[in-house]
């Protein structure tokens, strides 16, 4: 649980140089089309700006609460372009109840459908979306940055209890504001909207080819159920298997039971904690859940077109129908 200050000192000082080489690369090209390969490089380098703001908002970073979370509202909302305080109170909620019906806002029903119950309620394009979700997640990933965008500002514009909310919705006009007047006065207008296209796309299946492996098809809990803090934590988890590219690739949420059984522990222990936590679960008979990612990636598509066809309970897990309320 110690602090890991070499760690994310080399991690911030490399990022912030591939951003700059990012940002020197783009003045070089000039207004070419190679620019597409420099709109990729960036998508990549934000979304490990959003894993590292992801773990200070964790309090994983710096030693004080203060500290960790104004690093990780300058992170997101002022590099990122995510809100630090929508995003906190909707990730909260998901780790105090993954994966349960009502409680968890990573399973409501929007683009995807994750209970057969919400299948069933969808009605014309609706259900045939449905009803072939599972061939549409990979192409709705690349929509994912975008949605993130436009929901941190309808979060700041429209929720006026949001804490520092002017100065987020400042950073965030700043941020996406000024980000698209470079890109459209470097570029002209076709190549000005395929970088934006290309960033935008990349970017949202980084960070949701990153966290929909770690829940989606594991058991869903049912609305009211009662379970304890060790199982509702671990059943609802998988771990994806991987070297140290996957790690970093994935932010270090490739090791998901562990980040929420212990959120606030540095991400770089985590891989430490595994095999006791392993270890105890197996002396608990608490199932541990790990697998590839392409493997990971089957169970998800199988299980959103499952559900999407109406199928009821396509994972249903002994331990959570034990805890049923």
């Amino acid at each position: 649980m110690e602090r890991r200050r070499g760690f994310y000192l080399l991690l911030g000082v490399a990022l912030t140089l591939g951003l700059g080489v990012v940002m020197s690369l783009a003045v070089a090209l000039g207004d070419s089309w190679w620019q597409l390969a420099t709109a990729v490089l960036l998508a990549f380098v934000l979304a490990q700006f959003g894993f590292l703001g992801h773990d200070a908002a964790h309090r994983q970073v710096l030693s004080s609460s203060s500290g960790n979370e104004w690093l990780a509202r300058v992170l997101s909302t002022g590099v990122v372009g995510l809100s630090y305080g929508w995003w906190t109170h909707k990730h909260s909620r998901h780790h105090s109840a993954p994966n349960q019906v009502g409680r968890d806002p990573d399973i409501a029903p929007g683009g995807l459908v994750f209970t057969p119950e919400d299948a069933a309620r969808r009605s014309g394009a609706g259900r045939w979306m449905g009803a072939h979700q599972g061939a549409l997640f990979f192409p709705l990933l690349l929509l994912e940055g975008l949605n993130l965008h436009a929901a941190s500002l309808r979060a700041v514009v429209v929720n006026k209890e949001l804490a520092w909310r002017r100065l987020e919705l400042a950073l965030l006009l700043t941020r996406l504001g000024g980000y698209v007047a470079l890109v459209v006065l470097a570029l002209d207008p076709l190549k000005a909207a395929a970088f934006l296209t290309v960033q935008l796309g990349v970017f949202g299946v980084l960070l949701g080819g990153a966290f929909a492996p770690n829940h989606k098809g594991m058991p869903i809990v049912p609305r009211g159920s009662r379970v304890d803090f060790l199982r509702r934590q671990v059943l609802m988890s998988r771990n994806i298997r991987g070297g140290a590219f996957l790690t970093a690739a994935m932010g270090g949420l490739n090791y998901q039971i562990e980040h929420h059984l212990f959120p606030s522990m540095p991400r770089a222990n985590l891989r430490h904690a595994r095999p006791l936590v392993r270890a105890y679960c197996t002396s608990m008979d608490v199932p541990y859940a790990e697998t590839g990612l392409v493997a990971s990636y089957a169970i998800v598509v199988r299980y959103l077109n499952q559900v999407g066809l109406g199928q009821r309970d396509p994972f249903t897990c002994p331990m959570v129908e034990q805890y049923r309320s």
